[in-house]
Protein backbone atom coordinates (compact mmCIF):
# COMPACT_ATOMS: atom_id res chain seq x y z
CA UNK A 1 0.00 0.00 0.00
CA UNK A 2 1.09 3.28 -0.70
CA UNK A 3 2.41 5.65 2.07
CA UNK A 4 1.16 8.83 1.41
CA UNK A 5 2.98 10.61 3.75
CA UNK A 6 5.82 10.05 1.03
CA UNK A 7 4.10 11.15 -1.83
CA UNK A 8 0.67 13.63 -0.47
CA UNK A 9 -0.09 14.20 -4.07
CA UNK A 10 -1.64 11.41 -5.05
CA UNK A 11 -3.63 8.21 -3.82
CA UNK A 12 -4.36 5.29 -6.00
CA UNK A 13 -3.84 2.61 -3.18
CA UNK A 14 -7.30 0.08 -2.34
CA UNK A 15 -8.04 -0.68 1.29
CA UNK A 16 -8.61 -4.35 1.80
CA UNK A 17 -12.62 -5.02 2.80
CA UNK A 18 -13.64 -6.58 5.47
CA UNK A 19 -14.10 -10.60 4.73
CA UNK A 20 -15.99 -11.74 7.34
CA UNK A 21 -19.80 -11.50 7.39
CA UNK A 22 -21.60 -10.66 9.95
CA UNK A 23 -25.19 -11.57 11.27
CA UNK A 24 -27.69 -9.47 13.02
CA UNK A 25 -31.55 -9.34 13.31
CA UNK A 26 -33.37 -6.28 13.45
CA UNK A 27 -36.81 -5.45 15.41
CA UNK A 28 -39.52 -3.98 13.85
CA UNK A 29 -42.78 -2.62 15.13
CA UNK A 30 -44.56 -5.37 12.59
CA UNK A 31 -42.19 -8.13 12.54
CA UNK A 32 -38.08 -9.35 13.00
CA UNK A 33 -36.26 -8.99 9.74
CA UNK A 34 -32.94 -11.29 9.09
CA UNK A 35 -30.44 -8.75 7.98
CA UNK A 36 -27.30 -10.54 6.70
CA UNK A 37 -24.26 -8.57 5.38
CA UNK A 38 -21.42 -9.57 3.37
CA UNK A 39 -18.74 -6.99 2.39
CA UNK A 40 -16.47 -9.04 0.19
CA UNK A 41 -18.50 -13.01 0.08
CA UNK A 42 -18.45 -14.68 -2.91
CA UNK A 43 -21.55 -16.07 -4.12
CA UNK A 44 -20.55 -19.37 -3.21
CA UNK A 45 -19.93 -18.44 0.34
CA UNK A 46 -23.22 -16.57 0.39
CA UNK A 47 -25.00 -19.90 -0.66
CA UNK A 48 -28.15 -18.21 -1.45
CA UNK A 49 -28.30 -16.47 2.18
CA UNK A 50 -27.79 -13.19 1.65
CA UNK A 51 -31.15 -10.97 1.94
CA UNK A 52 -31.63 -7.70 0.69
CA UNK A 53 -33.44 -5.53 3.20
CA UNK A 54 -34.96 -2.23 1.91
CA UNK A 55 -33.23 -0.10 4.47
CA UNK A 56 -29.48 -1.18 3.49
CA UNK A 57 -29.41 1.55 0.35
CA UNK A 58 -27.64 4.76 1.00
CA UNK A 59 -29.71 6.28 -1.70
CA UNK A 60 -29.90 10.05 -2.25
CA UNK A 61 -33.97 10.09 -1.28
CA UNK A 62 -33.96 14.46 -1.51
CA UNK A 63 -31.98 17.14 -1.83
CA UNK A 64 -31.58 19.30 1.41
CA UNK A 65 -29.89 22.45 -0.49
CA UNK A 66 -31.43 24.88 -2.56
CA UNK A 67 -28.76 26.01 -5.45
CA UNK A 68 -28.60 29.66 -3.45
CA UNK A 69 -27.88 27.77 0.03
CA UNK A 70 -24.85 26.58 -1.62
CA UNK A 71 -23.17 29.41 -2.50
CA UNK A 72 -20.18 30.95 -0.94
CA UNK A 73 -18.98 34.45 -0.24
CA UNK A 74 -15.82 33.78 -1.87
CA UNK A 75 -16.54 31.63 -5.14
CA UNK A 76 -12.30 30.76 -5.69
CA UNK A 77 -11.56 26.88 -5.06
CA UNK A 78 -10.99 26.15 -1.98
CA UNK A 79 -7.99 24.39 -2.33
CA UNK A 80 -6.28 28.31 -2.85
CA UNK A 81 -7.76 28.92 0.27
CA UNK A 82 -6.38 26.08 2.52
CA UNK A 83 -3.17 26.09 0.32
CA UNK A 84 -0.94 27.99 3.17
CA UNK A 85 -0.70 25.52 6.56
CA UNK A 86 -2.52 27.03 9.62
CA UNK A 87 -1.33 24.84 12.31
CA UNK A 88 -4.29 26.21 14.83
CA UNK A 89 -6.94 25.04 16.63
CA UNK A 90 -10.14 26.04 15.47
CA UNK A 91 -12.08 25.41 18.80
CA UNK A 92 -11.35 26.25 22.15
CA UNK A 93 -10.02 23.39 24.88
CA UNK A 94 -13.55 22.73 26.01
CA UNK A 95 -14.76 21.65 22.62
CA UNK A 96 -12.05 19.65 21.98
CA UNK A 97 -11.93 17.60 25.62
CA UNK A 98 -15.75 17.16 25.00
CA UNK A 99 -15.50 15.76 20.98
CA UNK A 100 -11.95 13.81 22.70
CA UNK A 101 -14.12 12.17 24.99
CA UNK A 102 -17.10 11.71 22.74
CA UNK A 103 -14.68 9.66 20.42
CA UNK A 104 -13.20 7.77 23.20
CA UNK A 105 -17.24 6.54 24.21
CA UNK A 106 -18.15 6.00 20.90
CA UNK A 107 -15.36 4.48 18.76
CA UNK A 108 -13.84 0.88 19.24
CA UNK A 109 -10.09 0.04 20.37
CA UNK A 110 -8.61 -1.45 16.84
CA UNK A 111 -11.53 0.42 14.69
CA UNK A 112 -10.52 1.42 10.62
CA UNK A 113 -11.87 5.28 11.09
CA UNK A 114 -11.59 7.55 8.17
CA UNK A 115 -11.39 11.57 9.24
CA UNK A 116 -12.91 13.25 6.49
CA UNK A 117 -11.95 17.25 6.23
CA UNK A 118 -8.61 16.86 8.51
CA UNK A 119 -6.19 18.76 9.62
CA UNK A 120 -2.84 18.34 11.73
CA UNK A 121 -4.69 17.16 14.19
CA UNK A 122 -7.32 14.80 15.22
CA UNK A 123 -8.59 14.93 17.91
CA UNK A 124 -8.43 10.95 19.04
CA UNK A 125 -8.12 10.08 22.76
CA UNK A 126 -4.30 9.59 22.84
CA UNK A 127 -4.58 6.52 25.02
CA UNK A 128 -7.15 4.13 22.45
CA UNK A 129 -5.51 2.49 19.76
CA UNK A 130 -6.81 2.08 16.13
CA UNK A 131 -6.40 -0.41 13.57
CA UNK A 132 -5.75 2.38 10.62
CA UNK A 133 -6.66 5.86 10.94
CA UNK A 134 -7.09 7.24 7.31
CA UNK A 135 -7.20 11.03 6.61
CA UNK A 136 -8.53 13.57 4.19
CA UNK A 137 -7.96 16.98 4.16
CA UNK A 138 -7.08 20.34 1.60
CA UNK A 139 -3.42 20.62 2.58
CA UNK A 140 -1.12 18.09 2.66
CA UNK A 141 1.48 19.86 5.22
CA UNK A 142 -0.94 20.01 7.51
CA UNK A 143 -2.15 16.37 7.36
CA UNK A 144 1.76 14.93 7.00
CA UNK A 145 1.90 16.80 10.18
CA UNK A 146 -0.98 15.00 12.17
CA UNK A 147 0.45 11.84 14.34
CA UNK A 148 -2.76 9.69 14.30
CA UNK A 149 -2.96 9.62 10.77
CA UNK A 150 -1.30 6.53 9.45
CA UNK A 151 -2.37 7.44 5.68
CA UNK A 152 -3.78 10.65 4.45
CA UNK A 153 -5.16 12.04 0.83
CA UNK A 154 -5.96 15.24 -0.66
CA UNK A 155 -8.98 15.90 -2.44
CA UNK A 156 -11.26 18.91 -2.82
CA UNK A 157 -15.16 17.44 -1.91
CA UNK A 158 -17.02 20.53 -3.42
CA UNK A 159 -15.56 19.39 -6.60
CA UNK A 160 -15.35 15.55 -6.43
CA UNK A 161 -17.53 13.87 -3.91
CA UNK A 162 -16.34 9.97 -4.71
CA UNK A 163 -14.21 8.41 -1.88
CA UNK A 164 -11.63 5.77 -3.52
CA UNK A 165 -12.40 3.05 -1.28
CA UNK A 166 -14.32 -0.11 -1.26
CA UNK A 167 -17.36 -0.15 0.13
CA UNK A 168 -17.21 -1.52 3.47
CA UNK A 169 -13.99 0.03 4.26
CA UNK A 170 -14.39 1.43 7.57
CA UNK A 171 -15.52 1.17 11.30
CA UNK A 172 -16.08 4.88 11.57
CA UNK A 173 -16.10 8.17 9.86
CA UNK A 174 -15.55 11.44 11.51
CA UNK A 175 -16.16 15.13 10.37
CA UNK A 176 -15.07 17.87 13.08
CA UNK A 177 -15.67 21.46 12.34
CA UNK A 178 -16.41 21.67 9.07
CA UNK A 179 -19.39 20.26 7.55
CA UNK A 180 -20.68 23.76 6.89
CA UNK A 181 -18.14 24.16 4.17
CA UNK A 182 -19.95 21.23 2.02
CA UNK A 183 -21.58 21.96 -0.87
CA UNK A 184 -22.95 19.34 -1.65
CA UNK A 185 -23.66 17.73 1.48
CA UNK A 186 -26.08 14.85 0.24
CA UNK A 187 -23.83 13.65 -2.37
CA UNK A 188 -20.82 13.18 0.42
CA UNK A 189 -23.14 11.98 3.23
CA UNK A 190 -24.23 8.95 0.90
CA UNK A 191 -20.25 8.11 -0.25
CA UNK A 192 -20.17 7.95 3.35
CA UNK A 193 -22.89 5.87 3.89
CA UNK A 194 -20.86 3.35 0.82
CA UNK A 195 -17.66 3.29 2.56
CA UNK A 196 -19.07 2.16 6.09
CA UNK A 197 -19.41 -0.94 6.90
CA UNK A 198 -22.93 -2.47 8.38
CA UNK A 199 -23.16 -0.77 11.55
CA UNK A 200 -20.52 1.48 11.46
CA UNK A 201 -20.93 5.39 12.58
CA UNK A 202 -20.38 8.90 11.18
CA UNK A 203 -19.88 11.54 13.60
CA UNK A 204 -20.06 15.54 12.12
CA UNK A 205 -19.21 17.65 14.98
CA UNK A 206 -18.98 21.51 14.51
CA UNK A 207 -19.53 24.79 16.79
CA UNK A 208 -20.09 28.48 15.95
CA UNK A 209 -16.71 29.48 14.48
CA UNK A 210 -16.36 29.36 11.01
CA UNK A 211 -14.64 30.50 7.94
CA UNK A 212 -17.52 33.03 6.90
CA UNK A 213 -16.33 33.54 3.39
CA UNK A 214 -16.08 29.57 3.38
CA UNK A 215 -19.20 28.28 4.60
CA UNK A 216 -22.27 28.18 2.51
CA UNK A 217 -24.95 30.68 2.78
CA UNK A 218 -27.42 28.17 4.02
CA UNK A 219 -25.32 27.52 7.18
CA UNK A 220 -23.93 31.38 7.28
CA UNK A 221 -27.81 32.44 7.47
CA UNK A 222 -29.00 29.93 10.41
CA UNK A 223 -29.13 29.82 13.78
CA UNK A 224 -27.46 27.69 15.93
CA UNK A 225 -30.71 25.12 15.92
CA UNK A 226 -31.30 25.87 12.02
CA UNK A 227 -27.66 24.44 11.87
CA UNK A 228 -28.26 21.31 13.90
CA UNK A 229 -31.18 20.20 12.25
CA UNK A 230 -29.28 20.80 8.72
CA UNK A 231 -26.95 18.27 9.31
CA UNK A 232 -29.98 16.21 10.82
CA UNK A 233 -31.57 16.31 7.39
CA UNK A 234 -28.22 15.59 5.77
CA UNK A 235 -28.23 11.90 7.26
CA UNK A 236 -32.33 12.14 6.39
CA UNK A 237 -31.36 12.91 2.97
CA UNK A 238 -29.56 9.52 2.72
CA UNK A 239 -31.48 6.15 2.66
CA UNK A 240 -29.95 3.86 5.26
CA UNK A 241 -29.10 6.26 8.21
CA UNK A 242 -30.23 5.15 11.80
CA UNK A 243 -32.33 8.29 13.26
CA UNK A 244 -29.57 10.54 13.97
CA UNK A 245 -28.17 11.66 17.08
CA UNK A 246 -27.80 14.97 18.36
CA UNK A 247 -25.28 15.74 21.30
CA UNK A 248 -25.26 19.65 22.53
CA UNK A 249 -23.28 21.36 25.36
CA UNK A 250 -23.49 24.52 26.04
CA UNK A 251 -20.93 27.15 27.94
CA UNK A 252 -21.21 27.11 31.19
CA UNK A 253 -20.31 30.85 31.89
CA UNK A 254 -23.19 33.35 31.22
CA UNK A 255 -22.82 36.30 28.63
CA UNK A 256 -22.23 38.77 31.56
CA UNK A 257 -19.32 36.97 32.89
CA UNK A 258 -17.34 37.26 29.77
CA UNK A 259 -18.05 40.26 29.43
CA UNK A 260 -16.57 41.95 32.69
CA UNK A 261 -13.52 40.36 32.29
CA UNK A 262 -11.29 42.71 30.58
CA UNK A 263 -11.41 42.90 26.73
CA UNK A 264 -14.43 39.94 27.60
CA UNK A 265 -16.43 41.17 24.71
CA UNK A 266 -13.42 41.32 22.18
CA UNK A 267 -12.53 37.59 23.33
CA UNK A 268 -16.37 36.75 23.55
CA UNK A 269 -16.41 37.59 19.44
CA UNK A 270 -13.00 35.55 18.65
CA UNK A 271 -13.96 32.20 20.66
CA UNK A 272 -11.01 33.20 23.07
CA UNK A 273 -12.83 32.72 26.74
CA UNK A 274 -12.37 29.54 28.27
CA UNK A 275 -15.46 27.04 27.62
CA UNK A 276 -16.74 29.60 25.51
CA UNK A 277 -17.42 27.73 22.28
CA UNK A 278 -21.05 25.37 22.20
CA UNK A 279 -20.57 21.95 21.40
CA UNK A 280 -22.66 20.11 18.81
CA UNK A 281 -22.53 16.72 17.44
CA UNK A 282 -24.56 14.58 14.95
CA UNK A 283 -24.00 10.88 14.88
CA UNK A 284 -25.84 8.18 12.96
CA UNK A 285 -25.24 4.55 11.79
CA UNK A 286 -25.34 2.63 8.45
CA UNK A 287 -28.13 0.64 8.89
CA UNK A 288 -28.76 -0.26 12.69
CA UNK A 289 -26.66 0.98 15.60
CA UNK A 290 -24.52 -1.97 17.35
CA UNK A 291 -25.98 -3.09 20.77
CA UNK A 292 -22.41 -3.71 22.76
CA UNK A 293 -22.26 -5.33 26.34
Amino acid sequence: MLNLRQNPNSFNSSFPSNPRGDLFSVQTSSSTILLIFKCNASLEENNNQIKQSSVAAGKIRRLVLTQQGRTKLNPKPDPDFYAYPRFVTHVDRNFISILTNLYRNVLKPESEILDLMSSWVSHLPPEVKYKKVVGHGLNAVELARNPRLDYFFVKDLNREQELQFESCSFDAVLCAVSVQYLQQPEKVFAEVFRVLRPGGVFIASFSNRLFYEKAISAWRDGTSYGRVQLVVQYFQSVEGFTQPQVIRKLPTHTLQEKQSAPFGWIMNLVGLVSGSDPFYAVLAHKNFKPIHE
